[in-house]
């Protein structure tokens, strides 16, 4: 069969399968993650560590000593953003992502259950809302905190009363 459309021809069997072999890639039928790329920033992974993280009984807080002091000074500077995601530094590629974290534990806590329950609550936040697979967590404990130690952002007096 001569077709003049610059078309060739295909019988009803060949259309049966053509269709069948579009059926799923196209329209309604087509999964939602074939239309399209997501791309996940590393400070929104970072900000989710950070969240996990904090939400562990025995962690005070998130950083290194002179990363909170900057941020406690960044964080006066009207305008700034907080430091939610200070002492966390992530690496994402693709499909996967490792996580570092500083943190201040405090006085008292195993450091082991600590940890073991941060890396599990940390893999279990970034792998469910982002869907990249959490390769690593390293925590690096760098300060435990006495219950005497004097509130790190004490508020400065004024001078007039």
């Amino acid at each position: 069969m001569t077709d003049t459309t610059g078309y060739r021809a295909i019988s009803k069997d060949q259309q049966d399968e053509v269709g069948q072999s579009r059926q799923g890639s196209r329209g309604a039928d087509a999964a939602a993650n074939s239309r399209g790329r997501t791309t996940i920033a590393d400070s929104e992974v970072a900000k989710i560590a950070a969240m996990a993280t904090r939400e562990v009984p025995g962690i005070h807080s998130l950083g290194s000593g002179m990363a909170r002091a900057l941020g406690s000074v960044r964080d006066r500077v009207p305008g700034t953003r907080s430091g939610i995601s200070r002492g966390v530094s992530v690496e994402v590629g693709e499909r996967q992502a490792a996580i570092d974290l500083d943190v201040v534990v405090d006085y008292g806590v195993s450091i082991v259950d600590v940890a073991g329950e941060v890396r599990t609550d940390v893999i279990t936040a970034v792998e469910r809302m982002t869907g990249l697979e959490v390769v690593e967590v390293n925590i690096a404990v760098d300060d435990v905190h006495l219950p005497d130690d004097e509130e790190e952002n004490p508020e400065p007096e004024g001078r007039v009363t």
